[in-house]
């Protein structure tokens, strides 16, 4: 029988990057080489099979506001090739637990353009596309060509294109029909060949033209975006938090007209739809949040759209936080917030 090295009542402190203390009753690292085997004799299992299921990677993207009941599974595969090319594209693979930010500038370090905007964004290879993180202009979906997942429900391994992952704004399939069922085994990536810069967000615009670089490369674009980013954000190492914690809301014309109507300096960013993208950030900032907080989880001082840990905060406190902030935007500006993290 296929030994499934189980550890029991497994503290997560250290595997979520707002650095709750919270506990798992049972944790299980899947490493690459034997991922498929170890995720079968998981399903064959009794036991584990019966227990609810929590996909971890790097831990960026959940608020853990208790223990959990049930079985983590830790996805610490490692592993990056180039595996094809053709006229437009040269195809890269990444097991699901390489570091997102490593695996950018391991692309980069081959000289492979394409996901410099997304430059130091928290967390592993294997949540980005159930996210489709995006920042400065580019969002995974632009790049993606096709992941491998393990099907609990089936027990084999099946590989999903762009279409199949219905990727949509910070949204994807497995957030919603294959949630409960599908593990990201590894991510294969498309970077053109004939490599455009993509400065369109202002801030990099602003970077670069500081720097008097008027033709940036693909390293160029990625030493502004990790400047801007490490300015703006606060490092998890240091105080914990999950990036971004609000999507930016996205409203019909009528209504972006109607808040212009009442607050002139409204920022949002029209969509190829018609409609229009509202920074969840300044709505936050407008309501006086920037700074404060309630208990031990806090607002960013220098970001409005981050939610911070400083120091031994419980996730129902930075529950408790960001339901008061979303309270306020709606009741100010009529405008739902909604989280980006998973509440766990």
């Amino acid at each position: 029988m296929f030994p499934i090295p189980v550890q029991r009542d497994f503290s997560l402190r250290a595997l979520n990057t707002f650095g709750i203390d919270a506990r798992a009753q049972a944790y299980l690292a899947i490493d690459a080489m034997d991922a498929v085997d170890t995720l079968r004799a998981v399903r064959a299992n009794a036991e584990l099979s019966a227990l609810p299921r929590l996909v971890l990677g790097g831990g960026s993207n959940l608020l853990l506001t208790r223990d959990f009941p049930g079985l983590v599974l830790h996805m610490c595969g490692r592993g990056i090739a180039v595996v094809g090319q053709d006229s437009e594209f040269t195809y890269v693979r990444a097991a699901a637990g390489e570091n997102w930010h490593g695996f950018v500038q391991w692309t980069l370090a081959q000289g492979l353009g394409g996901l410099e905007n997304l430059s130091l964004i928290p967390g592993s290879v294997g949540a980005a596309p159930i996210q489709n993180i995006g920042a400065y202009g580019v969002e995974v979906k632009d790049r993606f060509h096709a992941l491998s997942a393990f099907d609990f429900s089936t027990g084999e391994v099946t590989v999903l294109d762009g279409p199949a992952c219905r990727f949509g704004y910070r949204d994807s399939v497995f957030k919603h029909e294959l949630r409960d069922s599908a593990v990201v085994l590894d991510v294969t990536f498309a970077l053109p060949r004939k490599w455009q810069a993509n400065a369109s967000y202002a801030d990099v615009a602003q970077a670069l033209a500081d720097k008097q670089i008027s033709e940036p490369g693909a390293r160029d674009i990625a030493d502004a975006v990790i400047a801007i980013r490490t300015r703006k954000l606060p490092d998890p190492a240091r105080i914990g938090n999950a990036g971004s914690f609000f999507k930016n809301p996205i409203v019909s014309a009528q209504q972006r007209e109607a808040l212009v109507q009442q607050h002139a300096n409204l920022v949002s960013y029209r969509q190829d739809d018609g409609s229009y993208k509202l920074a969840a950030g300044w709505l936050i900032d407008q309501c006086g949040w920037k700074g404060k907080s309630l208990g031990a989880a806090g607002v960013y001082e220098k970001q409005a759209l981050v939610l911070v840990n400083r120091g031994g905060a419980s996730g129902a406190e930075v529950a408790a936080l960001a339901r008061a902030i979303q309270a306020d935007v709606q009741a100010r500006f009529g405008v739902v917030l909604e989280p980006e993290p998973v509440f766990i």
